[in-house]
């Protein structure tokens, strides 16, 4: 069971209103595609005028709905703990919208059609998905959701092997709304629907992470966990998804929102290794400085993400600077940590000289001015010199990370994030105040950069609740590798069967279902029409799907003198179809139409065909000269008037029928 959808917390609402702001966004842009079709159409100035004003209306409320949108984006205080006080906010993704989708129709005709059952009988099924599928638009923000979207998505596997046949459309449309833009995307095709959940199961393991309350170890490893299993789910959907229509789950905003994912579980990790405190001791600073730098490196690989030209134009602003502020931050920490163990700590007789210049001579690609760490560990003045470089830089960062942070408004809301900037700038500067003099101008010196190091790195982990097992709701179908959609059989035969000499004149294989493996054709059972390669569904009113050899031979004893009812099904051949093409609507985008292909000669699909330089629109094979197929692509303008003068409206042969669509 998901949450309840009308329960007024924090994380509801915000998800209520991105629901609300997705349909004024579908409803705005319908208008605009109305007035730029009239655009196109309508020749008189004046109306050409009142569109153009309308027009821009249109623009101007769907830039407010987007910054509305972009706003839901950036209210990531929602999601964080109530009792998180001192650490930096992190950055979840919301859930993609969907609309409802209606089963019942299409599954019961579909069942009625191909399974040859009464789909009445299966209503319950699919009220079952169907809840299941309302319950996934409202999952808990715990592991009971993650089980519970993945449970839908093993579900789904399902269902398109048993009523997504490959050679046409069921008439379902799946409608999911783009977490960044809220437009819409309406496909046919299942495999919206399954990326679409994988989307939302990744999504939520980052709100379960930012939920975590970051000042015990227990809860810090959960945050880090779920980062990555939400980079885990984020990389699968990625890699086996690869044309989903909606921007926010295409390859490049993927890539972008898993290097995100993995960013904040490595600066979960930092904070791990910093809670217990930072010993101000030499090795224990420089190990800290590194880990901090290996921060700031991750988030600047998001950051370079998501400047590049087709992710920068919908990340929420609000991303792109938090990542800003955070590069900086940990940047300027790593600095502040060298510095402060070399003012802080002096190379005494008794401490390990080889080991502190290893540890400082794997610090920096190349050591300032030309110096060995030796001789800026031994020297005290080349020590001071080299930490006030490094404090300059920290104050330098700190002071950026300000600055940046001034310039979003919603970053300027969170006032934790504000607090922890300011405490490290004025620390920087309370210690560079310390070792302040005169003389600084006279002897500048630029710091290196420091290379970053982390005992524990961030990696992807794809979890096993993607991938849970769960039982198939329409199991009652039969097993699926035989009674899938793909697959097509004769219509069930009732046949009696009577033992001749207490034989039945043929033998039985398989598993589930069972099939007559060898008939004697002298038999009164082939007699009566069974084949060899039939299938047992049914003997007397006992259903025999799921039931093997020895099961039926049992039913089969109990045969008396007057005989006994089988049913049975035979196997057809499919035949080969031309590939189908889904439907795509996504708003504001170029549209993708389908294709609807009429009937295939299979004789003559291998004969060479002319094709002529300029495609029309339709494509018909000749009235003397019959092809092997033909297609149809549906066309947004009156196809005749593309024609030359001279010709004629190509009509749809004669020969062909409804049946022939498919």
């Amino acid at each position: 069971q998901g949450c309840n959808p009308l329960a007024q917390t924090g994380r509801s609402k915000l998800q209520n209103k991105r629901a609300h702001l997705n349909q004024q966004i579908i409803k705005e842009m319908r208008m605009r595609a109305g007035a730029e079709n009239l655009l196109r159409a309508t020749s008189n100035n004046k109306v050409r005028e009142m569109v153009v004003l309308e027009l821009s209306y249109v623009n101007s409320n769907l830039q407010l709905l987007m910054e509305e949108l972009e706003g839901l984006n950036s209210s990531v205080e929602v999601y964080q703990n109530v009792r998180e006080t001192s650490s930096m906010p992190l950055i979840p993704l919301g859930l993609k919208e969907t609309k409802e989708v209606d089963f019942s129709v299409p599954f019961k005709d579909f069942i009625l059609e191909h399974y040859s059952e009464d789909g009445s009988s299966y209503e319950e099924q699919i009220a079952d998905l169907m809840d299941l599928r309302k319950a996934c638009r409202t999952p808990s923000r715990n592991d009971t959701g993650v089980e519970l979207l993945a449970s839908y998505f093993s579900q789904l596997s399902f269902v398109e092997n048993r009523f997504f046949p490959p050679s046409r459309q069921m008439g379902i449309f799946f409608t999911w709304y783009d977490s960044f833009t809220g437009v819409p995307v309406c496909q046919q095709n299942i495999s919206l629907e399954k990326a679409s959940v994988l989307f939302n199961m990744g999504a939520l393991y980052t709100q379960i992470g930012t939920r975590c309350d970051r000042q015990t170890k227990k809860s810090l490893e959960d945050a880090i966990d779920s980062f990555q299993k939400g980079a885990g789910v984020l990389n699968y959907l990625k890699e086996t998804f690869t044309h989903t229509p909606s921007y926010d789950m295409s390859p490049a905003m993927l890539s972008m929102l898993i290097k995100m994912m993995l960013a904040q579980a490595q600066e979960c990790l930092f904070e791990k290794i910093a809670l217990p405190g930072i010993k101000n001791e030499y090795f224990s600073l420089f190990r800290m400085a590194q880990e901090a730098a290996k921060v700031g490196e991750a988030y600047d690989l998001v950051y370079q993400s998501m400047i590049q030209t087709p992710v920068k134009d919908n990340v929420p602003f609000f991303w792109s600077t938090m990542a800003q502020v955070k590069i900086n931050h940990y940047r300027s920490l790593a600095h502040y940590f060298v510095a402060t163990a070399l003012l802080d700590h002096q190379l005494n007789p008794s401490d390990d000289e080889d080991h502190q210049e290893k540890a400082m001579s794997q610090l920096y690609d190349s050591m300032p001015e030309g110096h060995s760490p030796l001789d800026i560990l031994k020297s005290k003045d080349e020590r001071t010199r080299l930490g006030k470089a490094h404090l300059r830089k920290a104050i330098t960062g700190h002071e950026e990370a300000l600055r940046i942070n001034s310039l979003c408004r919603h970053l300027k809301k969170l006032d934790i994030l504000n607090e922890i900037l300011q405490v490290s700038h004025k620390r920087s500067m309370a210690k560079y105040s310390q070792h302040d003099n005169e003389d600084d101008f006279a002897d500048y010196l630029e710091a290196p950069d420091i290379i970053s190091k982390a005992e524990q790195r961030a990696e992807m982990i794809l979890p096993t609740a993607a991938k849970v097992k769960v039982k198939d709701i329409f199991q009652k179908l039969g097993p699926l590798s035989v009674f899938s959609a793909k697959q097509r059989w004769t219509a069930p035969r009732t046949l009696r069967l009577h033992k001749e000499d207490g034989v039945l004149g043929f033998t039985m294989k398989g598993d589930s279902p069972v099939q007559v493996h060898s008939l004697d054709p002298l038999s009164l059972a082939a007699v009566d029409g069974l084949k060899e390669g039939d299938y047992i569904v049914a003997i007397n009113d006992t259903d025999c799907k799921w039931m093997g050899v020895s099961e039926v031979m049992k039913l089969l004893k109990n045969m008396d003198d007057e005989g006994i009812d089988i049913k049975v099904v035979s196997m057809m051949d499919n035949s080969p179809s031309m590939p189908n093409k889904s439907a795509t609507y996504c708003g504001g985008l170029p549209k993708t139409y389908s294709m609807i292909c009429l009937a295939v000669d299979a004789d003559k699909i291998t004969k060479a065909r002319k094709v002529s330089k300029k495609m029309s629109f339709l494509s018909w094979g000749n009235k003397n000269k019959q092809k092997s197929a033909s297609t149809l692509s549906l066309h947004t303008s009156d196809y005749c008037d593309t024609l030359p003068r001279n010709r004629q409206c190509p009509t749809f042969p004669s020969s062909y029928d409804a049946a022939a669509l498919h």
